[in-house]
């Protein structure tokens, strides 16, 4: 696997792995990866020829006060791990060649990126949007394969590639979990091991509110009753409890589409994120 941390020398490398006409995937990370990261990664080598992968903790997307500084940055762990899934580039770039002095454009995706952790962290998807957007510019793939566990980020990120004609596929990679049903991921670190435990509290709850939305109960004595249910076991903040539709995500309370239940609330100093899918019953 080769390391770059030089734009022209990734495209370089980029224009070889694309000869002949083969495909190119990009599974774009921030590191400290983990079994969610792999399957992306797996999920990608069966669309593409060569997969590249990118590690970069981006300033842009963290406000005041989030854990920028304590983000855990692993690189020499996380390259091993992508070059043993057969990863032909990694892309790490330091911040002084993302941002250069002068950098002053940002993306901003309206609709989709409003409510939910759009109101609870302002300007967190410009921030994604923006480096996303430097991303595919740079690395040039022809699909991107992102978790659906950050399913606001998932949907910003196809808005934008549609909006803006970046001529790729964005495909969703269905949530990878732990054998306790918590949605895997890198903050999951920062849990005690009491809050660990308290912490799959939130899968169960989701899926049985998910049951009770299916079954016919109203949407907003199911919503209440898991934002109950959270708090009484320790979550607090919760920013939101909501059922939205899973295409606008704007917000519904009859299921006559397909819908998301989407969850984020913090543990301790954890802020965890989960979403599950919920049929239409009409």
């Amino acid at each position: 696997m080769q390391i770059v941390r030089d734009v022209h020398v990734l495209r370089t490398a980029i224009s070889g792995l694309k000869a002949g006409g083969r495909r190119v995937a990009l599974v774009p990370t921030m590191g400290a990866l983990h079994a969610g990261h792999m399957r992306l990664v797996e999920r990608a080598r069966d669309h593409a020829d060569h997969v590249v992968a990118s590690i970069f903790v981006n300033p842009m997307q963290f406000g005041k006060n989030e854990d920028l500084d304590a983000y855990p940055r692993q690189e020499t762990r996380d390259a091993a791990m992508l070059e043993a899934e057969g990863v032909a580039i990694l892309w790490a770039p330091a911040v002084e060649a993302m941002y250069p002095t002068g950098f002053a454009t940002t993306i901003s995706v309206s609709g989709v990126s409003e409510g939910l952790c759009g109101a609870a962290r302002p300007g967190h998807f410009d921030g994604v949007a923006t480096v996303v957007c430097k991303l595919f510019n740079q690395v040039r793939p022809d699909i991107a394969l992102f978790g659906e566990k950050d399913y606001q980020q998932l949907a910003v990120i196809r808005r934008m590639a549609s909006d803006l004609d970046l001529g790729l596929e964005i495909i969703g990679v269905e949530t990878a979990r732990a054998e306790d049903g918590l949605a895997l991921s890198s903050r999951n670190a920062y849990l005690s091991a009491q809050e660990r435990a308290t912490a799959v509290t939130l899968p169960d709850g989701m899926r049985a509110a998910v049951s009770a939305l299916e079954a016919g109960a109203e949407a907003e004595g199911v919503l209440g009753q898991l934002r109950a249910r959270l708090s009484a076991v320790g979550f607090g903040p919760i920013d939101y409890v909501e059922l939205v539709d899973a295409g606008s995500l704007q917000p519904v309370r009859t299921l006559a589409a397909p819908a998301r239940l989407l969850v984020a609330a913090r543990l301790g100093k954890t802020r965890l994120i989960d979403n599950f899918h919920v049929n239409a019953t009409i």
